[in-house]
C-alpha cells in the first residue's frame, strides 16, 4: 500500500517538534553548571531538575496522547510548545532553586508531555510498509535536538548570562515549535477514534490486560534508568576528569549524533530483522556501552562511550512507537504509547538523582554504572520475554 504524500509533512514536523523538546530537555546539561554555581547547589540538588521534568512528561504523556486522541496532535502540540516556551522564561525570571523546579521541572515538563506522545505516536498510522524507516526518521529529531541545542547554549552562554540564554531559547522554541506543530495532522485512518471510530486495534484498557504490553511495560521501567543518567552526568564525569566546559557538554551532542545515526539506520535495519529481535539486541547494547564509560580515564573513551550508548538509546526509543502500533493497532496508539512512556518517568526522576548522591558520597559513579548493567541485563530479558509472548497483528 502506498502512502499519502502528506504522511511525510507529518514525519519532518514531529523531526522538527521532538528536536526542540527534547533540545530544551537536554540542555539541561548546559545549564548544570550555571545552575549549581547561581543556588550553591550540590549534583544531587540540580539533578531534581532534569528528574522532575522528565517524570512530569513521561507520567502524563498518557494524558497527552488522550488529548491527541480527541482534538488532534495539532492542538495539543501548539499548547505544549506554548507552555515551554513560558516555563523557560519564568525560568530566566528564578531567583531560587524551588522556582526553577517549578518552571523548568514542571513547567517545561508539562509541555513536553503534551508535544512528545502526541507528535511521535501521530506517524505511526500514516504508514505500513515502511512503519519502522519513517519512525526511525521522525524520532531521530530527538538525536538532531541533543546534538545542536545544548552545543548552541554553551556556546551562547560563554558571551552572555544564563538567563539571557534562557531567554533566547523561548523564543526559538514559540517560534520553530509553533510552525512545526501547525503542520501536525491526523491520519485518516485514525479520524474519529476519539469518539467511537472504526480503525483497527485494541483500545488502552484491552491493551492494558494483555502479557505483551506488561513485559513490554516492566522493560521500559527498568531500562529508563540507563537511559537517563548518562544526560545528566556524564558532562559532569568528563568534568572530574579536568576535562573544558565545551568538551563535557559536547559529550551530550555526541549522543545526539549517536542516538541520530542510529534512529535513522534502525528503522531499515528492524524493518528486515524483526523490530521486537532489534529491541532484545538493543537493550544489551545500551548496558555494554557502560563499560566504557566505568573504563573511561580521558576524553577518548567518553567519547567512544557517549557514541555508542547515544546509538543504543536512540534506536530503542525509536522503535517503541511503531512495536505499539504492530502489537496493539492504531485506535488508541497515542493514548497507548503515552501509558508505554510513564514507564520512564520513575527511572527518569530518581535516576540522575540517585546518581548525583553516590557521587556526592563516594566520589565516583562505579557504583551507579555496575547497578545500570544490572539493570540492563533485566530490561533485555524483559523485553526477551515481549518477543515471546505475543504476536504482532497489525
Amino acid at each position: 500500500m502506498k502512502e499519502a504524500p502528506y504522511a511525510w509533512v507529518v514525519v519532518w514536523a514531529t523531526f522538527v517538534c521532538l528536536a526542540i523538546i527534547f533540545g530544551v530537555s537536554y540542555s539541561f546539561a548546559a545549564f548544570f553548571e550555571s545552575f549549581a554555581t547561581e543556588f550553591s547547589a550540590q549534583r544531587a540538588d540540580v539533578s531534581w531538575i532534569f528528574g522532575l521534568s522528565g517524570f512530569v512528561y513521561f507520567v502524563l504523556g498518557a494524558g497527552g496522547g488522550m488529548l491527541a486522541d480527541r482534538f488532534g496532535p495539532r492542538r495539543v502540540c501548539s499548547a505544549g510548545m506554548a507552555l515551554i516556551a513560558l516555563g523557560l522564561l519564568a525560568t530566566s525570571w528564578a531567583t531560587s532553586l524551588l522556582a526553577v523546579y517549578l518552571s523548568y521541572g514542571l513547567l517545561v515538563g508539562l509541555g513536553i508531555a503534551l508535544v512528545y506522545t502526541p507528535s511521535i505516536a501521530s506517524v505511526q498510522p500514516w504508514f505500513t510498509t515502511r512503519r519502522g524507516l519513517a519512525g526511525g526518521i521522525a524520532s531521530s529529531g530527538v538525536g538532531a535536538g541533543t546534538l545542536l541545542v545544548p552545543v548552541l547554549v554553551a556556546m551562547a552562554i560563554g558571551p552572555m548570562p544564563w538567563r539571557d540564554a534562557m531567554r533566547g531559547l523561548a523564543l526559538g522554541v514559540l517560534v520553530l515549535g509553533l510552525l512545526a506543530a501547525a503542520l501536525m495532522r491526523r491520519a485518516p485512518a485514525t479520524l474519529g477514534t476519539g469518539t467511537g471510530g472504526s480503525a483497527s486495534g485494541l483500545t488502552l484498557r484491552e491493551t492494558l490486560r494483555t502479557p505483551t504490553f506488561r513485559w513490554f511495560y516492566l522493560a521500559t521501567v527498568l531500562a529508563s534508568p540507563v537511559m537517563f543518567i548518562p544526560f545528566a552526568h556524564v558532562s559532569a564525569s568528563a568534568r572530574d576528569l579536568g576535562l573544558s566546559e565545551a568538551l563535557a557538554v559536547g559529550l551530550v551532542g555526541l549522543i545526539g549524533i549517536g542516538s541520530l545515526v542510529g534512529r535513522f539506520a534502525i528503522g531499515w535495519v528492524a524493518d528486515r530483522l524483526g523490530r521486537a529481535q532489534t529491541l532484545v539486541l538493543l537493550q544489551l547494547s545500551m548496558g555494554a556501552s557502560y563499560l566504557l564509560w566505568g573504563a573511561a580515564s580521558g576524553y577518548v573513551m567518553l567519547a567512544l562511550f557517549a557514541l555508542w550508548f547515544g546509538l543504543s538509546y536512540g534506536s530503542i526509543v525509536s522503535l517503541l512507537p511503531a512495536l505499539c502500533m504492530d502489537y496493539f493497532g492504531g485506535k488508541s496508539v497515542a493514548s497507548v504509547v503515552g501509558t508505554l512512556y510513564s514507564g520512564a518517568a520513575v527511572g527518569n526522576l530518581l535516576g540522575p538523582v540517585l546518581a548525583g548522591a553516590v557521587f556526592d558520597y563516594s566520589g565516583h559513579y562505579f557504583g551507579v554504572m555496575a547497578v545500570c548493567l544490572a539493570l540492563s541485563l533485566c530490561a533485555t530479558f524483559a523485553s526477551r520475554q515481549m518477543k515471546n509472548s505475543g504476536q504482532m497483528r497489525y
